[in-house]
């Protein structure tokens, strides 16, 4: 899941360019977990070697932090995990005289993107770096709070293989700068902060783009390293979000009142900002789902369903109260997508595979082109456009894969498995959970713990508020409900 500064239309005139591309064979890298995932050892091998033989990030190339970091970094981090596996669970996923090549792309690569935490007073890290010679001098000192607080996974995984506590303490510090500079009032974020002020320029606080990863990766860096202080800031941002954030009835299949919704409201006031919301947000059923809440994610990725029964796919803003897309293309996004496999994963009800099959076959109608899949460029007309972000591949139809294959190594291995925001599959390991310089850093530079607590939701009183077996079978939302979204987005 990710933003991609699209928020930043004071900065950004194009909506739609985002410029990761970064001249390094962005989709090659991006795939590469996709194909183990799949059972592909042949072409795994062999794009590994690729990656090994014809990558290099010494370019004169100008690229988002976060986005290399997530797509590449993570990529990377994630296939040299499954080269090493000893019990290589998808099969022979081995590289014939593999000398850790990936790990040190992805040092390299990890070391030309540290200079984008030089030079900033607050320790949050500058948005954009140039691979060769370091921040742009016309760099702009704003940035968003997904982008400066979503490194910790993919920087974290690679200290504690390298032995090399530097890029989790830069991640970590810029986490911790943007949780300190929350309202006192809300205990909310903005969605844009200047790096050397610490200023709010951007006082919306959301669960889409600009701020959706920053809440996703504070429980999964909790899951995969087992820092309290993480799963503490987890807790505390969930009840905000809960308390300021979600309209509508209480509790999902019961009551009266409108559906429950997330929207965007003024950090330091709580009030609503606008109208619409992006399909980012369509991840947090998800990560919902990682905490035990069920019943809420039911009921939100039944309203963002709702819309993709519309439109046959999701425009990148819908106005719920126009009941119409605000910005109206498509670029493949996999948030439904991944929130309907975690879903399914959750319930087993045969409902998700229903839906699954539906945004399998909308792909199919309106995206596919001659050479791979495309953006739609409008949601009403199906217009496309001649691209296909890498995301497609890594995410989209990953978790379209796992969503139909019960028997997937993922699922049947025995080994725990979480995924990176990017969607790049990486072991939850006892070796992530201990790191080699405990005894370094200054008292208060960490707070590593041998033995986690269990990750608890903050508003309730059970890990996992499962959905009980005989309600398997039905619809997981009750029928005069699933109406009430229907009605709500136009469909009836």
């Amino acid at each position: 899941m990710h933003f991609s500064l699209l928020h930043l239309t004071s900065v950004y005139s194009n909506l739609n360019i985002n410029d990761v591309l970064g001249n390094y064979s962005l989709t090659l890298i991006d795939a590469l977990d996709t194909l183990a995932v799949m059972g592909n050892s042949s072409e795994f091998q062999k794009a590994v070697k690729l990656v090994i033989d014809t990558v290099s990030f010494d370019k004169d190339s100008t690229v988002q932090v976060f986005e290399a970091t997530i797509r590449v970094l993570g990529s990377l981090l994630s296939a040299h995990i499954i080269i090493t596996d000893t019990k290589q669970p998808f099969g022979d996923m081995s590289i014939k005289d593999y000398d850790n090549e990936l790990l040190h792309l992805a040092h390299d690569l990890a070391v030309r993107l540290l200079p984008a935490f030089e030079n900033t007073k607050t320790g949050i890290p500058y948005p954009r770096v140039n691979l060769k010679k370091g921040v742009p001098p016309d760099s702009h000192n704003e940035t968003c709070t997904a982008g400066a607080g979503s490194l910790l996974v993919e920087f974290g995984i690679l200290s504690r293989l390298l032995g090399d506590s530097t890029f989790e303490w830069v991640a970590r510090r810029a986490v911790k700068a943007l949780w300190s500079l929350r309202s006192n009032n809300t205990g909310l974020l903005g969605n844009v902060v200047n790096i050397q002020t610490g200023h709010w320029v951007g006082k919306q606080s959301g669960l889409g783009a600009g701020s959706d990863s920053f809440y996703e990766y504070l429980l999964k860096s909790y899951i995969l390293f087992g820092e309290k202080e993480d799963l503490d800031m987890f807790n505390s941002a969930y009840q905000n979000i809960q308390n300021h954030l979600r309209r509508g009835r209480e509790a999902c299949n019961e009551g009266e009142g409108d559906p429950p919704l997330y929207v965007n409201v003024n950090m330091y006031t709580g009030q609503l900002m606008n109208t619409w919301i992006d399909s980012l947000q369509a991840f947090f059923p998800g990560l919902q789902v990682l905490i035990g809440d069920v019943e809420d994610a039911i009921c939100l990725h039944a309203f963002y369903y709702a819309i993709w029964k519309r439109y046959g796919a999701l425009p990148e803003r819908y106005n719920w109260q126009l009941q119409a897309p605000d910005v109206p293309f498509y670029p493949l996004r996999p948030e439904l997508v991944e929130s309907t496999y975690l879903l399914y994963q959750a319930t087993k009800n045969p409902f998700y595979l229903h839906v699954g099959m539906d945004i399998l076959q909308s792909l199919e109608k309106y995206t596919k082109a001659k050479c791979g899949y495309a953006t739609l460029h409008h949601v009403v007309d199906k217009t496309k456009e001649d691209r296909m972000e890498s995301f497609f591949l890594s995410e989209t139809c990953k978790y379209l894969y796992l969503l139909f294959d019960e028997e997937n190594p993922v699922h049947r291995s025995g080994n725990k498995f979480m995924f990176t925001t990017e969607g790049h599959v990486v072991s939850v390991d006892e070796r992530f959970r201990s790191s080699l310089w405990e005894d370094i850093l200054p008292a208060g530079e960490h707070s590593l713990k041998a033995k986690p607590s269990e990750p608890k939701a903050a508003n309730f009183s059970s890990n996992c508020n499962r959905v009980p077996d005989e309600r398997r079978y039905l619809l997981p939302l009750k029928s005069n409900y699933m109406r009430q979204i229907d009605r709500m987005v136009g469909l009836i």
